[in-house]
């Protein structure tokens, strides 16, 4: 059972604001659950566990690959993934694209910066992403779809410090813009954090634990 009701979660989200429903660990009735209130955006942390929940739920479910992601895993998803987040390496675009084009699908992706300070945290330089969009290898991958940026801000009770990262990414995220206006989604904000994100740009957050209630990683 749902402990939130994800009507009131909604009602915090400005229209404009895609609200990706983190169902990593959940069973399969939980995101029945929400998706008969009207959720269609899900995401996973694993392939394998996304992979059995879209075997067993509705097809028109938008599944999001939001954990770090291992290439040798791509092939399993890639013939119904819809976006993939977190990519934090040309190499993976590469696999990315390999892998849709034998499903003859272009796959979009957002590019992970590393704005937390924390040495957990996956992530690209803002330098790193600039060099892979202005890439000419970035242009020869015709599978691929690099729609937006992506960030985590650090796991810490200061809000300033947690604003401060969000900032340096949608100033980020604008320039970029302004030279690769393809660039449609800025993802920023969890459970904890996704109204001071939304407050600096974020048009995309990653809710769980407010819709589905604490996780059980040993489930």
């Amino acid at each position: 059972m749902i402990k939130v009701n994800l009507t009131e979660v909604q009602k915090t989200i400005p229209s404009h604001v895609k609200l990706v429903a983190v169902s990593k660990t959940k069973p399969v009735s939980d995101i029945q659950e929400a998706y008969d209130a009207g959720q269609k955006v899900f995401g996973e942390n694993k392939i394998q566990e996304m992979v059995s929940k879209y075997d067993a739920l509705p097809k028109d479910i938008e599944w999001h690959m939001i954990g770090h992601l291992q290439r040798n895993k791509v092939k399993h998803m890639a013939h119904f993934v819809s976006l993939i987040h977190g990519v934090d390496s040309f190499k993976t675009l590469i696999e990315i694209n390999k892998q849709a084009e034998k499903h003859s699908r272009v796959i979009n992706c957002l590019l992970q910066a590393k704005i937390a300070n924390e040495d957990s945290k996956f992530g690209l330089s803002f330098t790193e992403i600039e060099a892979i969009l202005n890439s000419n290898e970035l242009k020869s991958l015709k599978n691929v779809h690099v729609s937006g940026l992506m960030g985590m801000s650090t796991f810490t009770d200061s809000k300033l410090q947690i604003l401060n990262e969000f900032e340096s990414l949608q100033c980020f995220y604008l320039k970029m813009h302004k030279t690769h206006p393809n660039l449609k989604i800025l993802s920023m904000g969890m459970s904890g954090d996704y109204q001071l994100a939304i407050e600096k740009g974020s048009n995309m957050v990653r809710i769980g634990s407010s819709i589905f209630g604490v996780r059980n990683y040993n489930a």
